[in-house]
């Protein structure tokens, strides 16, 4: 018998077949925590991800982690990203709208108009991937996790900061801030079955928090000149607004560290954020860049833990 000459073509069927047997690296879970302005770093983790062919399979987002994440999976990251970079202080306080009498500062309804541009009428149930938003309830302490209605309700109940942004009315329920509960939601992909979960905590940096002190109750010393005075006048100012959002701060980082002791993720991110302060949202470029370096840094970890986990 004499061999055929030439290149032999291999049936289209049994192409098929061995392109189904290619195992594939298995997605991972992003838990995106909260931390106002930090939060932006965000949009840079996906962005590293993104570039690097990483496939998500879901998203948990817990305030701007909720508003990142949402956008991401709604495919409107760019205007995001747009929109945070061209914030200035000047356009921040156009964006703010004094509530009077309200269970907040601030009605934030001139952010959520800016939302309505680019996700009016998207479902969380119509995004190609799960999507869970992270809220507190009011009345009762619950964590709630929205996972179907209007996007744009379910990001707005997950970063209505308390005493900064009024309450959310989402069905029969009144919705604060999920960083109250759960800062960096890994248990929520943990309850969906997500075999690799990659957290972003914006916190880890803020080292000395977790401290215990012992002190002396005295009096400060008295100042010695006016402008010593002066200066202790000032220094004294710290505004409602900054006690409010730090003491809030304080909470997020200890419950932080509770929940993530007790359900770990399989590997944490943590860009270096410390100097930048959780009301900075103007210096969303230098956030986004410090998050894109620190997902591009650990890319090969992210990797390694793909292929341990990948079919044989």
């Amino acid at each position: 018998m004499v061999a055929p000459s030439g290149p032999v073509s291999t049936p289209p069927r049994l192409i098929n077949d061995m392109h189904q047997t290619i195992p594939q690296k298995p997605r991972i879970a992003l838990a995106l925590g909260g931390g106002a302005a930090r939060g932006w770093a965000h949009i840079g983790v996906l962005r590293a991800l993104d570039e690097a062919g990483i496939e998500v399979s879901m998203i948990a987002g817990t305030s701007i982690g909720a508003l990142v994440g949402g956008c991401y999976l709604a495919g409107r990251l760019d205007e995001l990203e747009a929109f945070a970079r061209s914030l200035t202080m000047r356009r921040i306080a156009g964006l703010l709208d004094f509530a009077i009498g309200g269970g907040g500062l601030f009605g934030g309804m001139r952010l959520n108009d800016r939302m309505q541009e680019h996700l009016v009428g998207v479902n969380i149930e119509d995004l190609d991937r799960p999507f869970v938003a992270v809220a507190s309830e009011l009345n009762t302490g619950h964590e709630v996790w929205i996972s179907a209605g209007s996007l744009i309700t379910g990001i707005r109940a997950s970063y209505a900061l308390p005493g900064i942004f009024e309450p959310v009315r989402c069905g029969n329920r009144t919705l604060l801030d999920g960083a109250l509960v759960n800062p960096v939601p890994v248990s929520v992909c943990r309850a969906h079955e997500q075999p690799l979960v990659v957290a972003v905590n914006l916190h880890y940096d803020l080292y000395g928090r977790s401290a215990v002190i012992k002190h002396t109750a005295s009096e400060p010393p008295a100042p010695q000149s006016r402008a010593e005075n002066r200066k202790k006048a000032r220094e004294d100012r710290l505004g409602v607004t900054n006690v409010m959002v730090q003491a809030f701060n304080i909470i997020q980082d200890r419950i932080s560290r509770a929940r993530l002791a007790g359900d770990p993720p399989d590997l944490s991110l943590h860009p270096k954020l410390s100097d930048i302060g959780l009301s900075e949202f103007h210096r969303a470029s230098e956030a986004i860049d410090r998050g894109y370096q620190e997902a591009s840094a650990k890319l090969g970890e992210i990797t390694r833990m793909q292929t341990a986990l990948s079919p044989v």
